[in-house]
């Protein structure tokens, strides 16, 4: 596969800087609203924003079973911030009825790095990431309480688990969208050429 085409989930959130972000890593990169949307796809993004208005959202307009779907035919998916919560398996501080799409045996804590106003960056080494540190912006982020077996653990940050990798699923709790350093997207768009 040459350029690979990869979805942005644009149902609310950072979207416009994951399309950039991805491009830069010589993916074609495309807004998705619609179930679709994803057929053609080799991978998608599933950014940051409100995971509880993602969830809410992903109900109304028809795309929570698609992506589940997408998610359960092995297609490589990304998700970072919230899009890590709605990878999760199960989470901690959501609310009974948000829905997640799974695909990371892992139980996320929402908001658990704290409030807006105490967003912060830091430099995060992570496994498969070569060229060193990688900035990592963390916005209201969530952590990894636990990982099942089969889910690798990539960086860690304060005690916590911020990065993991189920099989072609790949999550971060912060935002590498927002720093002009484009190795975890071509980190991604490297696990689309060989899914």
């Amino acid at each position: 596969m040459s350029t690979p085409t990869i979805g942005v989930l644009a149902l609310q959130g950072d979207v416009r800087e994951h399309l950039v972000a991805l491009a830069e890593a010589d993916a074609l990169a495309r807004p998705v609203r619609r179930p679709e949307e994803l057929d053609g796809l080799d991978g998608l993004v599933v950014p940051g924003g409100e995971s509880t208005t993602m969830s809410k959202l992903a109900v109304t307009f028809g795309m929570l079973e698609p992506l589940r779907a997408f998610v359960r035919a092995g297609k490589p998916v990304y998700g970072t911030c919230a899009g890590m919560i709605m990878v999760a398996d199960k989470l901690l501080d959501a609310r009974e009825d948000q829905e997640t799409l799974g695909g990371v045996d892992m139980i996320v804590r929402r908001n658990a790095f704290g409030r807006q106003n105490e967003s912060f960056e830091a430099a995060i080494e992570m496994a498969g990431i070569p060229g060193g540190p990688v900035q990592g912006v963390f916005i209201r982020a969530p952590w990894v309480e636990s990982v099942g077996a089969a889910a690798e653990v990539l960086a860690t940050y304060g005690g916590h688990t911020v990065a993991v990798r189920q099989g072609n699923v790949l999550a971060t709790s912060f935002h590498p969208e927002l720093t002009g350093d484009h190795r975890v997207h071509a980190f991604f768009v490297a696990m689309v050429k060989s899914a």
